[in-house]
């Protein structure tokens, strides 16, 4: 216990830096999805194919290989980023196009007849994306989103391979220095706590949208 307790402001410092990168990611790649699913279905075919060329790229690329080339790719053409930015333009860009294709299949799931419907009512729009189709297309997509938030968790290690000192890379340095597993387990823990959390949110999220079924 007295071990644990020397090692455990090193664990919640490191914790902290991949809440925030978690944060951060998310609060910049869901609004960006949301636009971009939208350009995805643009009637201009220029606009439809950059942004499926974008979306392909990065879904079919690594992450881990987006962060490399971000951060120490481009000073070779003179754009230069600190490493925590760097890790936020590389996730920002990474989910951003994972919730593009989210967003643009719940909005092409949405029929055109409730649209339609929608127009009857004498709704404008606005009105009909307001309260017809936007409460549907959250339902839809709050799983597929819910998976990609708890993704984000996990994925945020990665951000060792730019030394930043998030929650695994405080681990690994207990551990080496140490010679002991039990930093690590303690960090598979807090993974744990916290991808159990969003779960329960996620849970709770779902049920308040069952009131669209």
């Amino acid at each position: 216990m007295t071990y644990l307790g020397r090692i455990f402001p090193s664990l919640i410092g490191g914790a902290k830096i991949t809440l925030l990168l978690f944060v951060i990611t998310l609060v910049l790649s869901i609004p960006l999805g949301i636009i971009l699913s939208w350009g995805l279905r643009s009637h201009f075919k220029l606009l439809r194919w950059l942004l499926s060329g974008y979306v392909w790229l990065m879904r079919g690329t690594p992450l881990l290989l987006q962060l490399i080339f971000i951060f120490y790719g481009l000073p070779t053409i003179g754009v230069v980023f600190e490493r925590f930015t760097a890790a936020i333009v590389a996730f920002t860009l990474n989910y951003a196009a994972y919730f593009a294709e989210i967003f643009r299949g719940g909005l092409q799931a949405v029929s055109q007849s409730q649209r339609e419907a929608a127009v009857v009512l004498g709704l404008n729009k606005l009105q009909s994306f307001r309260f017809i189709v936007w409460p549907q297309v959250l339902k839809i997509v709050l799983p597929s989103i819910g998976n990609e938030v708890i993704n984000l968790v996990k994925d945020s290690s990665l951000v060792y391979v730019l030394g930043i000192g998030d929650l695994l890379r405080a681990g690994n340095v207990a551990t080496a220095r140490d010679v002991t597993l039990l930093p690590l387990l303690m960090v598979g823990i807090i993974y744990l706590i916290m991808t159990a959390v969003l779960t329960y949110i996620q849970s709770k999220i779902e049920r308040r949208f069952s009131y669209y079924e």
